[in-house]
């Protein structure tokens, strides 16, 4: 792929999030690829356990789960993948959601949580690349 990988935000991304209004519902589209295999650092309980970066993120859903929830998040939509209409082509995204916060408040929260620090590990050992990318919420309907 001709582009830069991304797992984590950048500091500069990280503080334009941190500037936004805190105090609205948040959307926060994701979107995943994963590894062949996933990467765990030497000492952690799942190095050399041959598990995919499917089942990695798996893992990550189980652990970080319990912590989303009681901040208050959801899942609002789901999708996998089929082809890129708009966009490079060589770019693939294995699955896409997205994730409603009640405000960032409770996603600073959640990531904050240790519990939620040891689960990401578990992230970070799945992906090759993903995009994480904040919404408003707007009104559904039939119009664009």
């Amino acid at each position: 792929m001709g582009d830069i990988n991304y797992i984590d935000p950048s500091p500069i991304n990280f503080q334009a999030f941190k500037d936004l209004s805190r105090d609205e519902p948040i959307h926060m589209l994701n979107l995943l690829q994963y590894r062949d295999l996933a990467q765990y650092p030497a000492g952690h309980e799942h190095h050399g356990n041959g598990w995919t970066g499917k089942r990695a993120y798996e893992e990550y859903g189980k652990t970080s789960g319990p912590i989303f929830r009681r901040v208050g998040g959801k899942i609002v939509w789901r999708g996998v993948f089929q082809t890129m209409v708009t966009g490079p082509e060589d770019r693939r995204w294995d699955d896409g959601f997205v994730a409603e916060y009640p405000n960032s408040g409770a996603f600073f929260e959640m990531i904050k949580d240790p519990d939620y620090q040891k689960a990401v590990v578990n992230r970070t050992a799945a992906l090759v690349d993903s995009r994480l990318v904040r919404f408003r919420p707007g009104e559904a309907g039939e119009g664009f």
